[in-house]
């Protein structure tokens, strides 16, 4: 979250941010399921690296099989619910329900959910599913701020804890959190440079084109675009007050401080500093490529709503003005998407009917706004039924939404 909201508004190339949104999701998973092992060896005052290990290849095996059955699941589920509001509710629940059936067949809860996630992502999705798909990026949205917000939040209420643990062992604590931090930032170097070089050469040797840096510009970028945010607080917190033995957690207030220190170090340090490194640098989006790729895709859906079109003409006879006035409806699908498809007098005539459509909406747009004044003005006369009223509403906010 903290390194895709600042890179999303710098104009980065998609390349990189698709990077970094894998990164959010695999490199957390994978911390988060190796902390788990850490914390147990701590509580309980044993540790096997062999039982270590096998424990962590059979947490990953339950959660992927746990995360793809649920997925399935719940995609058949969606499907037979139809509604838009049970459909969204459903996809809150379904990550709950992976995460504790995963961590009580002792697998990873974390994997799970993410297996589940990217499951429905991928086979859940219905091309006519409209209000569905709306709604849901809308709520998921609010859902993404109001945990953010709250992780943060907690940082705010731990911190006077923090800082009353420093109190007299300031040189110290801060000693350790800036080495802690200058490992972070250092091992991420590291391994950025090997890596890029070593995926450069498979990529070549394969001759094919994926996402990965390009050039060491691109490279220095996503090594200091690597910020700790959400999950680096939820588990510092989340570490134990006592030992299996009843003793108190050895460090953990320091590792709660330090752990606040990168935090705070790499959001604002690195998260501050980072626009003006990609300005130096010049990193920016391949806007050429990318008007490209959305011309492509306008040519595409145009010529989809034409194939569609004429086998409609051949099921049924439709009268000569509307097949003509349905085929330039679809070249006109294209044309909203990329203005280029179109030659120089149509695009001139697309311009004068889009901006009559403006003006048109325009004013739909006011008269849906005094009938929608109007209704809510009855619902505080005498006998209204305010049900009666929320119905009519909803059908005028639909039909502004259109």
């Amino acid at each position: 979250v903290a390194a895709t909201a600042v890179a999303g508004k710098l104009g980065l190339p998609r390349r990189l941010v698709s990077i970094l949104e894998g990164e959010g999701l695999f490199n957390d998973v994978t911390a988060i399921v190796l902390y788990n092992v850490a914390i147990a060896a701590a509580v309980s005052g044993g540790f096997s690296p062999w039982e270590a290990g096998l424990d962590l290849v059979l947490s990953a095996v339950v959660a992927v099989a746990v995360g793809l059955a649920l997925g399935w699941g719940a995609n058949k589920l969606m499907d037979l619910l139809g509604d838009a509001t049970l459909q969204i509710g459903l996809s809150l629940l379904v990550p709950y329900a992976s995460y504790v059936t995963a961590e009580e067949l002792h697998g990873s809860g974390v994997l799970a959910v993410l297996t589940t996630a990217l499951f429905l992502v991928e086979y859940a999705t219905d091309a006519d599913d409209v209000m569905t798909r709306l709604a849901g990026h809308t709520f998921w949205d609010i859902v993404d701020t109001l945990v953010t917000g709250v992780a943060f939040g907690l940082v705010g209420l731990e911190l006077h804890n923090a800082v009353r643990t420093a109190s007299g062992h300031w040189s110290e604590l801060l000693g350790w959190a800036a080495v802690i931090v200058g490992v972070v930032v250092l091992v991420r170097l590291l391994w950025l440079l090997p890596a890029t070089w070593l995926t450069k050469r498979l990529h070549a040797a394969r001759d094919t084109a994926e996402e990965i840096p390009v050039s060491w510009r691109e490279t220095v970028v996503m090594w200091w675009s690597g910020m700790r945010g959400v999950a680096s607080v939820a588990l510092a917190l989340a570490i134990p007050l006592e030992t299996d033995a009843g003793g108190d957690f050895p460090g953990r207030s320091e590792i709660v401080f330090i752990a606040f220190g990168v935090i705070m170090a790499t959001l604002l340090v690195q998260g501050l500093s980072l626009p003006w490194l990609v300005g130096r640098l010049g990193v920016r989006a391949d806007t050429g490529r990318e008007k490209q790729l959305e011309h492509d895709l306008a040519v595409r859906a145009a010529k989809a709503a034409k194939r569609r079109l004429r086998e409609i003409e051949e099921a049924e006879e439709l009268p000569e003005d509307l097949s003509e006035q349905m085929l330039r409806s679809a070249f006109d699908i294209g044309v909203r998407i990329s203005p280029d498809l179109a030659d120089d007098e149509r695009r001139e005539a697309h311009r004068q009917r889009a901006r009559r459509l403006k003006r048109v909406r325009g004013i739909q747009r006011e008269m849906l706004s005094a009938a929608r004044h109007e209704v809510l003005a009855a619902r505080s006369e005498a006998g209204a039924d305010p049900e009666v009223v929320d119905r009519v509403l909803r059908h005028l906010d639909v039909r502004s939404l259109r």
